[in-house]
């Protein structure tokens, strides 16, 4: 799974990747986190606020840290999604 913070490199973006990293590690679930720091990188995908999160290309988040469980969602509906395309 491709996930990627965007945003300027912020505690609440460090924050988030961490969060991130920590969560996945714990369900067991493989990333591949990017920091994605570049403003004319971020503005490609059209984000009003940071930080924000992109999973497997579908911003899913903007603008500030958000709850674990809401981490926890991501992660395990986009896993579930990959194993789907996985078994096909």
């Amino acid at each position: 799974m491709d996930i990627k913070v965007l945003g300027p490199g912020c505690r609440n973006c460090r924050t988030l990747a961490d969060l991130i990293e920590a969560k996945a590690g714990e369900l067991g679930i493989a990333i591949m986190l990017e920091r994605v720091t570049d403003l004319s990188v971020i503005a490609q995908y059209d984000v009003m606020r940071t930080p924000a999160v992109v999973i497997d290309g579908k911003q899913v988040h903007c603008g500030g840290v958000p709850s674990v469980k809401a981490i926890v969602g991501w992660l395990t509906a986009a896993d579930v999604t990959a194993s789907h395309r996985r078994q096909q």
